[in-house]
């Protein structure tokens, strides 16, 4: 496994244990923690295509964390129930 393998797998990792830690409601999905996984997890993951050239996923996991940057920033901004 060399280092673009490593990082990626971390990467995806932190996605999935997002995904994981959501769908069995140990987490909000709207929650700061849910959100600051995806976007460092999709950034990493990002960064991982990047370095092995792979574009179709360079735009994936760019997009995934962008979007998951936009969640987090709507949900600060929403008014506090």
């Amino acid at each position: 496994m060399n280092t673009t393998d490593i990082i990626g797998t971390i990467g995806v990792g932190l996605i999935l244990l997002a995904y994981f830690l959501n769908i069995f409601s140990l987490i909000p999905k709207d929650g700061l923690f849910f959100y600051s996984l995806n976007i460092v997890g999709g950034a990493i993951a990002c960064y991982s295509s990047y370095l092995i050239r792979f574009w179709p996923f360079v735009v994936l996991e760019g997009t995934w964390a962008l979007i998951s940057v936009i969640a987090l920033v709507k949900s600060i901004k929403k008014p506090q129930e």
